[in-house]
Order: C-alpha cells, then structure tokens, then sequence
C-alpha cells in the first residue's frame, strides 16, 4: 500500500504506509553493499531519495529492489529537482495514486515497462 503516513507535525508524508516498506540509510547500504558515505552521496546526487521518518532518514524499498536502485529513478529526481520540487514533494508525486499507470503510482511503474512514460511525465512538469 503506497497511502500518505502521518510525519511527526501531523502532516502526512507520502510514501509506502506499513513501516516494512521504508529502509533505514545503513539498511540501503548493507542491501546495495556499499558503504553508508556511498548511500549519503547518492542522495546528494539524486540517484536515491530519502526523507525523515519519525526522525531518521528512510528510503522507500521499493525504491532499491533487487539490490540495485531503480534503473531510472536517478534520471527522474533529476527532472523533478529541475521543476522546482524538493525531495518531500518528489517523494509524494512518485507515490501519487495514478489508474493510467502499472501497480498505480509512478515509483511502482518505474520498475516496469512504463518507467519511460513516467520520465515523460516528470520532463513535463518543468514547462
């Protein structure tokens, strides 16, 4: 389930609801096997996104399936960073409920056949 989950100031956050779906920043390093400094500098070069969760630092996991970060993940946060968004709000557009997308949300359709379609879709936000 990709519902938005309440943050510490009762505004939600978007992302997976059940707590099993995020991954803390020394759960991506071990499941990428690399070290944390690594995991820190791929946020900072917007191949992962995370965010705070009951003040630790998560990432979504299914953001990091089969021990890899999603093919075309780095290339969206790119385009969403250049449309103005900042990681909470590229976060709740890349789990925004959308019925013309498979599995329903653009960061599940990442890992499939539509991952260009959401590209498409994150490019078009900056104009």
């Amino acid at each position: 389930m990709t519902e938005s989950v309440p943050a510490e100031g009762g505004v939600p956050l978007a992302g997976p609801a059940d707590a099993a779906g995020w991954l803390t920043l020394p759960d991506v390093a071990e499941r990428l096997d690399l070290s944390i400094s690594k995991v820190h500098q791929m946020i900072r070069d917007r191949e992962l996104i995370a965010v705070r969760r009951d003040g630790v630092r998560q990432i979504p996991a299914d953001l990091v399936a089969n021990r890899t970060v999603l093919k075309h993940l780095p290339g969206v946060l790119t385009l969403l960073a250049d449309a103005g968004y900042d990681d909470e709000a590229a976060l709740r557009w890349l789990y925004e409920p959308d019925g013309t997308l498979a599995g329903g949300t653009p960061a599940t359709a990442l890992g499939g056949d539509q991952a260009r379609e959401v590209k498409r879709r994150a490019q078009a936000l900056g104009f």
